[in-house]
C-alpha cells in the first residue's frame, strides 16, 4: 500500500543524513495522501543506513497503525495532528539540527537578518510557548502538535512553512514530504547564519520591511520573478 508514497519518505529521510540534520536515530519525515487519508513515517529508533522504503509505517490521521510492521517514530501524534490542522500540508519533518535547535532550546525566534532568509520567509521564524508540566506528563507528543497550531494561528502553514518549538527543535513542513525536507535545510542554513551575524554584532536588527519585501516576492506569490517561467 501507498509504495510511492513510502519511497518519497524514505528519500526525505535519507536528505536529512546527507545534509547533516540528523544523527543516529534523531529525526523524522512523513508523507500524507489525503486521497486515503493515511500518513507514512519513519519508523521508530531504527538507524537510517539499515531502513528500506518497506520500513515505513502507514498510519491513519489519528496516529493508528494501518500497515507495517515496526513502531511508528513517537512523534506521529505531532504529524498526525498537523496534517489534520493544515490541510494544505503534504509533509512533516522534525530534526534536532544543531543550530535550528539551539534557538529552539534558547526560546528565541530566528529573526530575518538579510535577503537570504527573506528569501524563503516573510519574517521571524517563530517560536512556540513551553508546554505545560501537564501538557507534558499527559499527552506530550500530541500537545506538542496543539503548541505549534497555537502559535501559527492565523498564519498560512504553507507562506510559514516552519516553527521552533521552545526546548525541543524545529518543525518544518511542505506541500510534499520533499518539500518538508528542503524547508528544514533552509531553516538550518538560516539558523547558522543568524547566529553568525549576532556574533559579528550582537546589536543586528531585521533589514527593512522594503528590503524583505523585495526579495520575498520575487520567489513567492502571484508576482513573482524568480526562476524560468
Amino acid at each position: 500500500m501507498l509504495e510511492a508514497l513510502r519511497t518519497e519518505v524514505l528519500k526525505a529521510n535519507l536528505e536529512l543524513v546527507r545534509r547533516g540534520l540528523v544523527i543516529y536515530t534523531f529525526g523524522n519525515a512523513s508523507g500524507v495522501s489525503r486521497e486515503h487519508g493515511l500518513a507514512v513515517i519513519k519508523p521508530s529508533g531504527v538507524p537510517y543506513d539499515r531502513m528500506t522504503a518497506a520500513d515505513m509505517v502507514i498510519t491513519d490521521l489519528e496516529g493508528r497503525v494501518v500497515e507495517g510492521g515496526l513502531k511508528p517514530s513517537t512523534d506521529v501524534a505531532t504529524h498526525v495532528l498537523l496534517y489534520r490542522a493544515f490541510p494544505s500540508i503534504g509533509g512533516v519533518v522534525h530534526s534536532h539540527s544543531r543550530y535550528a535547535t539551539a534557538w529552539a532550546q534558547a526560546r528565541r525566534e530566528i529573526p530575518c537578518f538579510g535577503t537570504t532568509h527573506a528569501d524563503y520567509f516573510h519574517g521571524a521564524i517563530p517560536v512556540t510557548g513551553e508546554l505545560t508540566p501537564g501538557e507534558i506528563e499527559s499527552d506530550y507528543e500530541a500537545n506538542t502538535g496543539v503548541a505549534i497550531i497555537r502559535r501559527m494561528e492565523g498564519i498560512d502553514p504553507l507562506k510559514c512553512p516552519a516553527v521552533l518549538v521552545a526546548g525541543h527543535g524545529p518543525f518544518c513542513w511542505g506541500a510534499s514530504v520533499g518539500d518538508a525536507a528542503h524547508n528544514a535545510v533552509i531553516v538550518e542554513e538560516l539558523a547558522v547564519l543568524a547566529m553568525h551575524t549576532l556574533a559579528i554584532n550582537p546589536a543586528a536588527v531585521p533589514i527593512s520591511d522594503a528590503l524583505r519585501d523585495k526579495h520575498h516576492f520575487r520567489k513567492h506569490g502571484p508576482k513573482a520573478t524568480y526562476g524560468q517561467r
